[in-house]
């Protein structure tokens, strides 16, 4: 008994060689064209006149205080900060303001770090000069929150201080009015100590916004290059793609026509 070579017949026929897809190319180079310019005109528009976007920077200056070796050091350290402000304030601070907004998205990114060996917080956001309100806004209930987080440790740490200091200033009486053979030693040592606090409580400053949303001089540069060779593939693969849905479509009718 044998097979039968009728299916595999019908299954040859319905098969289309690169032969035939050059044709239908050929057959609709017209229509190719047509499509491949439209797109390219919606590249070369978009590279052109798409809204200038600017960045703008808000810089918060962490609490601090001066440690005995006169060296500022935060209250927090700036990491912790920026963990913080990332993964607390921002995300609850963007769903206020767009509540406030009666807004579905922000049209906009919100980034922030640390910049390396600072003692500050920088709040970046890329937006049009449309936006900059909105940029505004957000930045300035995100500083509001760290400061009122850091004014509270900053007033923890000046009482534990103060009572540090209070301490050591009554050891350092005691030690004076002391008759023991290292009374001596005792009061260099609570000088020392009283001074180090003394300078510690003077130098504890509380967090500030040194720089509210500040503009860019310059717009932030989509390169036209990389727009018109992004639109130069997607015309190409479009015209080709609109070439073979109008092959479709043609066979479509023609059928329908026959059918009829």
């Amino acid at each position: 008994m044998t097979i039968p070579d009728a299916p595999r017949q019908s299954y040859n026929d319905d098969e289309i060689s690169l032969v035939d897809l050059a044709i239908i190319l050929v057959k609709r180079w017209k229509f190719m064209v047509v499509v491949f310019i439209i797109v390219m005109a919606c590249a070369v528009i978009a590279a052109f006149f798409l809204p200038k976007s600017y960045q703008y920077t808000t810089l918060y200056s962490v609490a601090e205080y001066t440690n005995k070796d006169g060296d500022l050091v935060g209250v927090e350290s700036p990491e912790a900060l920026v963990a913080k402000a990332e993964n607390v304030y921002l995300g609850a601070e963007v769903r206020e303001l767009l509540k406030a907004k009666k807004m579905d998205s922000l049209p906009f990114e919100t980034s922030v770090k640390n910049p390396k060996k600072t003692l500050l917080v920088q709040l970046n956001s890329e937006a049009t000069e449309d936006d900059q309100s909105l940029v505004s806004e957000l930045h300035q209930r995100v500083t509001d929150k760290l400061k009122e987080a850091q004014a509270s440790l900053v007033k923890q740490r000046r009482n534990i201080l103060k009572k540090q200091l209070t301490t050591a200033r009554k050891a350092l009486e005691s030690s004076k009015e002391s008759t023991s053979s290292n009374a001596g030693e005792l009061v260099a040592t609570y000088l020392e100590r009283v001074a180090n606090l003394e300078q510690e409580l003077d130098g504890l400053r509380g967090g500030e916004v040194t720089q509210h949303a500040v503009q860019g001089v310059e717009p932030v540069v989509v390169s036209k290059k990389l727009v018109l060779s992004v639109g130069l593939v997607l015309a190409a693969l479009l015209a080709i793609m609109a070439a073979f849905f109008m092959q479709f479509v043609s066979l479509v009718r023609d059928n329908v026509k026959n059918a009829g």
